[in-house]
């Protein structure tokens, strides 16, 4: 017994190596089928643009564009214009796509977000809408971790380094008092960047001692008999904080803004339908989650992890200027110039004219 568990860790721990190398040979993202149930015929007026590529990843945090693809909610609005719906595994592969004029618009987490805004030098990108809150979790082994000091010394893994879960994870344990070094992940607590694909398997086979990570991957742990040790959404004021943003390219933008504004009435009536009917909206999010992947969650795991997202609007723009603080303290970022990463212009025409009361840029709007 005692030789076969250190082999069965460093099979796990190989397995943790190579398939992120297998997955990023693969190529992140992914193009839709002709055939795919998702994508919804256009019909009526067509917009200033023949299509609207959107990108997004297949997870429970990007549940706007899921079911706003699934139901055909964002295509009823965009008329004549076909909506062509881009699924990626990766905020860095869906930057380079919006960059490089494959992708129009996209749904993603706040880290990214800042990276391709800066790395352009404001150039690149505006963030023109909310999705998602919340459903990040710290979950950890029970045998081995009882309270949040126990985390000292363990083996806690984040998906990426210096994603958005990997920043908080590393300003939650400066703010403890610990010392870890934000590039190699050492120190006193090893912090372990590992895909979400691979994080069960990992958790599974002691190879990790718990994770900092995103819904539905937090659930999936729990149950693998992980026990949720602290919700991310504790820590931030009004238990809200910035998970999924929607993007533009600014060239986009630019040319075709009565498309831009017709995905925002889709995203904004997604978002409505999807807060008054929650038991729908998570079987639409499941079905649409088998669609791009071939697989849905099971019960044990949605169903925990579908309440502890918050779908919004409004992109919490103070708080992602936090998230850039903490980056810029852990030492992962230069400190940013985020004025005019925001544009909200056509959001706030949207909410109003839905007698919703506009939404803030925190002072970082485009002039």
């Amino acid at each position: 017994m005692s030789a076969a568990r250190p082999l069965t860790t460093l099979r796990a721990i190989a397995v943790m190596a190579t398939l992120p190398l297998l997955l990023t040979a693969c190529g992140y993202g992914s193009e839709p089928d002709d055939d795919k149930k998702t994508e919804v015929a256009a019909k009526g007026e067509k917009l200033s643009a023949d299509t609207v590529r959107i990108g997004y990843f297949p997870n429970l945090t990007h549940a706007t564009a899921l079911v706003g693809v699934q139901e055909g909610l964002i295509q009823k609005e965009l008329g004549g214009t076909q909506l062509k719906p881009q699924t990626f595994n990766a905020g860095p592969s869906e930057i380079e796509a919006l960059n490089g004029g494959a992708l129009d618009i996209g749904f993603i987490g706040p880290s990214p977000s800042i990276n391709g805004y800066v790395k352009s030098e404001g150039k690149s990108l505006r963030i023109i809408g909310g999705s998602a809150s919340g459903g990040v979790k710290l979950v950890v082994n029970p045998k081995k971790i009882r309270t949040l000091d126990d985390v000292k010394g363990k083996r806690i893994a984040t998906p990426q380094h210096g994603n958005t879960q990997d920043i908080a994870f590393l300003n939650w344990i400066a703010e403890k008092g610990w010392k870890v070094d934000a590039e190699s992940g050492k120190g006193d607590v090893s912090v372990v960047r590992t895909d979400n694909k691979v994080t069960p398997d990992a958790y599974r086979s002691g190879a990790i001692d718990g994770a900092w990570v995103p819904e539905p991957t937090a659930s999936k742990l729990v149950s693998e008999g992980a026990k949720v040790l602290l919700d991310e959404s504790t820590l931030w004021p009004d238990k809200k904080f910035v998970i999924t943003n929607i993007i533009v390219s600014q060239t986009f933008l630019k040319d075709h803004p009565d498309v831009v504004e017709a995905v925002l009435r889709g995203t904004v009536k997604t978002n409505a339908w999807i807060n008054a009917n929650p038991d729908k909206a998570k079987a639409s999010a499941n079905a649409a989650l088998k669609a791009e992947t071939g697989k849905e969650l099971v019960a044990k795991v949605i169903d925990p992890a579908w309440p502890s997202i918050q779908i919004t609007d409004d992109p919490l723009a103070a708080t992602l200027k936090t998230q850039a603080d903490h980056a810029v303290k852990a030492g992962l970022l230069k400190e940013p110039d985020l004025n005019g990463i925001y544009d909200l212009t056509l959001l706030n025409k949207v909410l109003k004219a839905e007698g919703r009361p506009e939404v803030s840029d925190a002072g970082l709007g485009a002039e």
